[in-house]
């Protein structure tokens, strides 16, 4: 695969959240083991409780979070990393006047968002 910029890669509305937008920088036409994607919640923007099948790592790049994780919910920002196990519930709310911006990589598996009874969290 060639490098490219980031900025080339298409902004997908995430339908679930409010405010949610991800790019896929590295799919399924370019890897096989993971994918890369990039998600941007706006400020005033959030991602209610949900699980996915595939476990998520993490890397924030700009911004600041609430996250909910199962029970426990944690302040996130620049260069902090989050493990998200597969079937956790898990939530976002921004914090502060700048969107979040993380990293998200994921094995290249079937994943199917579920919305958490309640969906509470955003």
């Amino acid at each position: 695969m060639e490098p490219r910029h980031a900025g080339e890669v298409e902004w997908t509305a995430v339908p679930a959240g409010t405010g949610t937008w991800m790019q896929v920088l590295i799919g399924p036409t370019q890897a096989s083991g993971f994918f890369m994607r990039r998600f941007r919640i706006d400020a005033g923007g959030s991602m209610p409780a949900h699980t996915n099948q595939v476990e998520h790592e993490q890397f924030v790049l700009a911004g600041r979070a609430a996250v909910g994780l199962g029970a426990r919910v944690f302040e996130v920002g620049p260069e902090d990393v989050l493990f998200i196990p597969a079937g956790a519930i898990h939530w976002y709310r921004t914090v502060g006047q700048d969107a979040f911006v993380f990293l998200c990589l994921v094995p290249a598996a079937l994943d199917r968002i579920q919305l958490a009874d309640g969906a509470a969290g955003s």
